[in-house]
Parts: C-alpha cells; sequence; structure tokens
C-alpha cells in the first residue's frame, strides 16, 4: 500500500519526523528511523534521514507503513455549523496578516479533547479568514476563562509567538472576582503548586503580581499579571489564601457549592508585546454576566 501526501505551505521547513508524528498521531521515533531507512518513506522519490526538513509542494510517499498507531491516536474533528463559526468571528478584537486576536467566550475549548469536542482551532479551520492556511493556537486560556486570546495564521508567526510566550515576553493582565475580602492591596504570590501528570507528583513554582482594584466584606475585585504560567495558577492561587473566585467548581473555599455562580468569574483582560520595534496591545471587554456580578456585589471598575 502506498499513500501519498503534499506538503502545505504551513509545514514548510518541518522536520519529517515531526510532520509524521503530526500526520500520524504518537509514531515511536523508532518506528519512524526504521522505516526511512528501509525506505518505507520517500521524498520526492528519495531517502531521507529523520533531520530531513520538508518544504511546500514536496511528495511525500508512506510504503507499506503501519497506520494502527494513527488510527488509535487521531481525534475526532468538531464540525461547525456557519452560526458558531459567524459567532466566533463576531468575536474578533483584530485581524491581520499573520494573526487575529479575539474575546474568547467561556466554555469553548482551544483545541478539541476526548472532554470537550467544541473548539476554536476546528471552527476558525472553517473560516475564510483562514482560507489558504491554518489556525495555529499559540498559547493557553482555559475552557471556562473568557478574555484575549491569539491565533497565529501561519507557522513562521506561531513559532515567534511561541517563543514570546515561553520567554514571558508577552505580558498578560487577569480579572477575577473572588470571595470575601482579600487582606494586602497589592503584592507578589509566591507558591510551590503541585500537580499531577500519570499518577507522578510534579511541583512547580509560580509567581504572580497582584493589586486589589476594589473589596468589601463579600468579595474582592482583583486584577493578576502570572510571571510564571502553570497550569490554573491564578485559580490555585486564590484557593491557597481562601478567596477562592465565585465560578470556580474546581478550586472552591466553601463547604458548600450551593448558589455558586454558572460561570467562572476569570478574565484574561489584557494582553502586550512586541514585535519587530512595534508595540501590540489588546483588551477584552468584560461579559456581561462579569459586569452583572460586580454590580451585585457592589465592586467598582473603570474600563
Amino acid at each position: 500500500m502506498i499513500r501519498s501526501f503534499i506538503v502545505e505551505l504551513t509545514c514548510n521547513n518541518m522536520r519529517i519526523d515531526r510532520w509524521l508524528r503530526n500526520k500520524l498521531g504518537k509514531v515511536p521515533q523508532s518506528l519512524i528511523e526504521k522505516s526511512l531507512r528501509l525506505g518505507k518513506i520517500k521524498i520526492n522519490k528519495k531517502k531521507i534521514k529523520s533531520s530531513f526538513k520538508i518544504k511546500a509542494n514536496d511528495k511525500i510517499e508512506l510504503f507499506n507503513f503501519d497506520f494502527k498507531e494513527k488510527i488509535k491516536h487521531e481525534k475526532k474533528q468538531f464540525n461547525p455549523s456557519i452560526e458558531v463559526i459567524k459567532s466566533n468571528e463576531n468575536l474578533i478584537i483584530d485581524d491581520n496578516e499573520d494573526f487575529i486576536v479575539l474575546n474568547k467566550s467561556a466554555g469553548i475549548s482551544v483545541q478539541g479533547g476526548t472532554k470537550s469536542k467544541k473548539n476554536l482551532v476546528d471552527i476558525f479551520a472553517k473560516s475564510e479568514i483562514f482560507q489558504g492556511t491554518k489556525p495555529f493556537s499559540v498559547h493557553r486560556l482555559d475552557k471556562d476563562t473568557s478574555g484575549v486570546f491569539i491565533i497565529a495564521k501561519n507557522r513562521q508567526t506561531a513559532q515567534l509567538l511561541t517563543s514570546l510566550f515561553r520567554l514571558r515576553k508577552v505580558h498578560k493582565t487577569y480579572l477575577a472576582i473572588c470571595k470575601g475580602e482579600i487582606e494586602k492591596d497589592s503584592g507578589e504570590w509566591n507558591d510551590n503548586l503541585i500537580r499531577y501528570d500519570n499518577g507522578k507528583k510534579i511541583t512547580e513554582k509560580a509567581k504572580t503580581i497582584f493589586k486589589v482594584i476594589d473589596k468589601n466584606t463579600n468579595a474582592s475585585l482583583v486584577e493578576m499579571k502570572p510571571i510564571t504560567g502553570r497550569k490554573h495558577q491564578l485559580r490555585k492561587q486564590l484557593f491557597n489564601i481562601g478567596h477562592s473566585i465565585f465560578g470556580d467548581k474546581k478550586y472552591n473555599s466553601s463547604v458548600s457549592s450551593k448558589g455558586i455562580n454558572k460561570d467562572l468569574m476569570l478574565h484574561s483582560y489584557q494582553i502586550k508585546f512586541m514585535i519587530n520595534e512595534k508595540k501590540y496591545t489588546y483588551k477584552a471587554l468584560l461579559p456581561d454576566y462579569f459586569n452583572k456580578l460586580l454590580k451585585t456585589k457592589r465592586l467598582n471598575f473603570s474600563n
């Protein structure tokens, strides 16, 4: 059996072994190396090594390659309706030739997974905005968190933005409404956060700069600027000081979950970064449910 593929522009300059894993799933490197040596994988009818970098329009041929691994790990793509596509396009704050910025709704994942099929990557893959290319996710935002989110339009921009996030050159500001009155008006949270990966306990240092914008005995509106990017960092840190975020069903400091808010009151409010000496600043308006709780809890915030 021979399978043929033409390399898309978005995969230009990608290593062949990485392309194979993207296309076929979690194929062991040893299997890739063995197949390359035996000539089961050829590019433009030539044998190559795993470090070979493919180019747009290259022809990749797989000869009697075992596709069982692909079937096992392949994720079913979410097929959005026209209404879903348009409703998410309406959330776009900026659209340029390299990336889009949108005010992400709460309740939608960035990428598809076993628990969540509806996701932004699959939605924008069907959008006319990404015609001739595809969406690249460059950072994380929890499913239930709303606010500023960036999606790259090409691999080069994706790699650049991913590097900026990794080097902490993208400055993010979050807003949260949390339970009770936070004692300190400003400062730093430095924690050792614990998470588990396949049963293995992992401890990670987490740092966040915070400022309380308004507070009373019932609630606090807090601005947070994470320095590190740990999973659920802000939610965990507020829970650790006894002031969990309203609507957080996982990190909840109340004994009872009765009357818990439906929506998580955590919003990615602003992102700032620089590319080629040009400054980019994006703000995302607060959701209606966020403003409603501010009013209910008598907290003030001026955009």
